[in-house]
C-alpha cells in the first residue's frame, strides 16, 4: 500500500502550478479525455477570439477564459465530447496600430511609403509572435482548450467563409454601397463602427452663436449655436421643431429668431441685457424660411448648390434644453442632420479629405485640417458681424480607440449589408432562446434589435480580410467572389499568391463578363467584427 506524502510546511503555488502543468504535458491528460469522450453526444462551445495585439493577455481576457473553463470543463464531466476550438482575431486596427508604433509610423502614408506588402509581413509576424505568448498564458492558467489547433482569422480557408458570406449577402440583395456619415478617424483614415466609439477625452471646443442672414432683408437673422464651427462650410439647412414657439428679439436694431424658452439663456450667456421679444411664431410657420450662408463667400462648393439654406422640421432632433433651438444642419458631417436632409432631399455636401483637411471645395480654408481652421473661420463671422458670441466649451469628446486621435463624423461612400431587412426575423428568433437572466438577456438583446441599424463592413486600411467585390473600370459591373476557386475560374488561372491578403489579391484582375474591361478588387477591407462574427 503506498504511503500519503506529507503536506509541505509552506504552500508555493508558482511550484505546484508548474508541477502540475507538467505533469498534464507529460501524461498527455487532455488528450486522453479528449479520446475517452470522442463518441459521446456533442457539445458545442464557440470561443469568442481575442485581440493577439500584446503577448500579454489583458486579465478581463483571462478572466474571460477561465469562465469559458469552467463551462467546458463542467460538460465533459457530464460526459460530453465538447467543441473547444480557441480563436484568436488577426486582423483588424488593434494590429495595425500597434505595428505602426513599432515601425515609427504617424500617418496612414507612412504604410505606402513602407510597402503595403512588408506591412502586412510584420503584421504577420506582430500576430504570430503573441498567439505563440497568448496561448502559453492561457495554458499556464489551466485553461484545457484545444491550443495545438486554434482558429486564426488570418488564414485563407477563414477569409475564404468571410467571403462566402458576404457573397450571400449580395446573392439576397443585401449588400450595399452608399453613402453613409460615419465616425471617421482622420489618422488612421478609416471609418469606425459606433461600437468602437467608446474612449473619450475632456476637449475644449469654441461655443459659439451664428447670425444666418435672412434672406431678403437688411436686419433679420436665424440664430444658431455650434461648438463645431469646421462643420459650417458645410451647412445646407437649419432645424425647427414643429410645435415649439421661436421668438424673433430685437437687439440692437437687429432682429434675432430663437427658441423663446432659451431667449434669457442666451441673452445672459452672451451678455445682452437690453432685448425685446417683438413676435412669437410656431416651428411648423418657418418651414422654407431662407437664409444666406454665412461663409458663402468664402466656401466654394456653397456657390453652386441649390435647394438649400432654408429651414427645415424635425421634431426628433432639435431640443429645447440647449443652443438655440434651431440646429444648424449640415448633412455631410452628422448622422442626424443626414436623415433630414435626405427627407428634404438636400445634397450631401462634405468638403473634408481622409486625413481631416479641407478639399478645394471649401475655398479659403482648403488645405487646413479641419480643428486648426475653427479660428479662422470665427475670425470671418466676426469680421462680417455675424458671430453674436464666442465662448468654450470643455466637453467629453469621442476619439479613435487605438490611437486617441479626435473623431470626425463625415459622410463617405461605403459597403453596408442592410441588416434592417432581416430585424423582424431576427426578433422572432431571439424570442425562442432561452436566456439566464432573462433580464439581461432578451430585453436587452431586444432593445439592441429594435434599434438595429445597416452593418457597415467596409474599412479603408490594409491588415483584414480583402472585401471580395470586383469592379470593372469601363462599365461598373460589379462581381462578388465567394472562394479562392471561384476567383481562379474567373482570372483562368491557378493563382499562385502567397495568401489572399492585400497587397497580393489585389493584383488578381479578370475580364468583365458584361463588356469586356478589366476588373479590379475595391481597395477595402472587411471590418474585423464580420471576422469575429463568423467564428461559427
Amino acid at each position: 500500500m503506498g504511503s500519503i506524502k506529507a503536506l509541505p510546511q509552506e504552500f508555493k503555488p508558482k511550484e505546484y502550478e508548474e508541477e502540475l502543468l507538467k505533469y498534464w504535458e507529460e501524461h498527455k491528460i487532455y488528450e486522453k479525455l479528449r479520446e475517452k469522450l470522442k463518441d459521446r453526444p456533442k457539445f458545442y462551445f464557440l470561443d469568442g477570439p481575442p485581440y493577439p495585439s500584446s503577448d500579454t493577455p489583458h486579465i478581463g481576457t483571462i478572466w474571460n477564459k477561465v469562465l469559458k473553463d469552467a463551462v467546458i470543463r463542467f460538460r465533459r464531466a457530464r460526459g460530453f465530447n465538447v467543441h473547444d476550438q480557441p480563436g484568436y482575431d488577426c486582423h483588424g486596427l488593434p494590429i495595425e496600430v500597434k505595428v505602426e508604433q513599432s515601425l515609427g509610423f504617424k500617418a496612414k502614408k507612412d504604410i505606402e511609403k513602407f510597402g503595403v506588402d512588408k506591412f502586412i509581413e510584420e503584421c504577420e509576424k506582430f500576430v504570430f509572435h503573441n498567439v505563440k505568448s497568448m496561448t502559453r498564458h492561457f495554458w499556464n492558467f489551466g485553461v484545457s482548450m484545444d491550443w495545438e489547433n486554434p482558429y486564426l482569422t488570418l488564414k485563407d480557408k477563414y477569409i475564404e467563409g468571410a467571403w462566402w458570406l458576404v457573397k450571400k449577402a449580395h446573392e439576397k440583395g443585401l449588400l450595399k454601397r452608399g453613402v453613409k456619415v460615419v465616425h471617421w478617424c482622420p489618422r488612421c483614415e478609416t471609418t469606425l463602427a459606433d461600437y468602437e466609439v467608446s474612449e473619450y477625452k475632456m476637449l475644449k471646443d469654441p461655443s459659439i452663436y451664428v447670425k444666418f442672414p435672412v434672406k431678403n432683408s437688411s436686419n433679420k437673422y436665424i440664430l444658431i449655436w455650434t461648438t463645431t464651427p469646421w462643420t459650417l462650410p458645410a451647412n445646407l439647412a437649419v432645424m425647427a421643431h414643429p410645435d415649439f414657439d421661436y421668438a424673433w428679439v430685437k437687439v440692437d436694431g437687429d432682429f434675432l429668431l430663437l427658441l423663446k424658452d432659451r431667449v434669457e439663456a442666451v441673452m445672459a450667456e452672451a451678455g445682452v441685457e437690453n432685448y425685446e421679444i417683438v413676435e412669437v411664431v410656431k416651428g411648423r410657420e418657418l418651414e422654407g424660411l431662407e437664409y444666406e450662408h454665412p461663409l458663402k463667400n468664402e466656401v466654394k462648393v456653397q456657390q453652386s448648390v441649390t435647394g438649400v439654406h432654408k429651414i427645415v422640421l424635425s421634431e426628433e432632433y432639435v431640443r429645447a434644453e440647449e443652443g438655440t433651438g434651431l440646429v444648424h444642419c449640415a448633412p455631410g458631417h452628422g448622422e442626424e442632420d443626414f436623415e433630414v436632409g435626405r427627407a428634404y432631399g438636400l445634397p450631401v455636401v462634405s468638403p473634408v479629405d481622409d486625413r481631416g483637411v479641407f478639399t478645394k471645395d471649401a475655398g479659403k480654408y482648403a488645405g487646413k485640417y479641419i480643428r486648426e481652421a475653427n479660428a479662422e473661420i470665427i475670425a470671418d463671422l466676426k469680421k462680417k458681424g455675424l458671430l453674436f458670441y464666442e465662448g468654450v466649451l470643455e466637453h467629453k469628446y469621442p476619439i479613435c480607440w487605438r490611437c486617441k486621435t479626435p473623431l470626425i463624423m463625415r459622410a463617405t461612400p461605403q459597403w453596408y449589408i442592410e441588416v434592417t431587412q432581416l430585424k423582424d426575423r431576427f426578433l422572432e428568433e431571439a424570442a425562442k432562446v432561452k436566456w439566464v437572466p432573462e433580464w439581461a438577456g432578451y430585453s436587452r438583446f431586444r432593445n439592441w434589435l429594435e434599434r438595429l441599424r445597416d452593418w457597415i463592413i467596409s474599412r479603408q486600411r490594409y491588415w483584414g480580410t480583402p472585401l471580395p467585390i470586383w469592379k470593372c473600370g469601363k462599365c461598373d459591373h460589379m462581381v462578388v467572389v465567394g472562394s479562392r476557386k471561384e476567383l481562379e475560374e474567373l482570372a483562368g488561372r491557378k493563382l499562385e499568391l502567397k495568401d489572399l491578403h492585400r497587397p497580393w489579391v489585389d493584383y488578381v484582375t479578370f475580364t468583365c463578363p458584361k463588356c469586356g474591361g478589366l476588373m479590379h478588387r475595391v481597395p477595402d477591407v472587411l471590418d474585423v467584427w464580420l471576422d469575429s462574427g463568423i467564428a461559427f
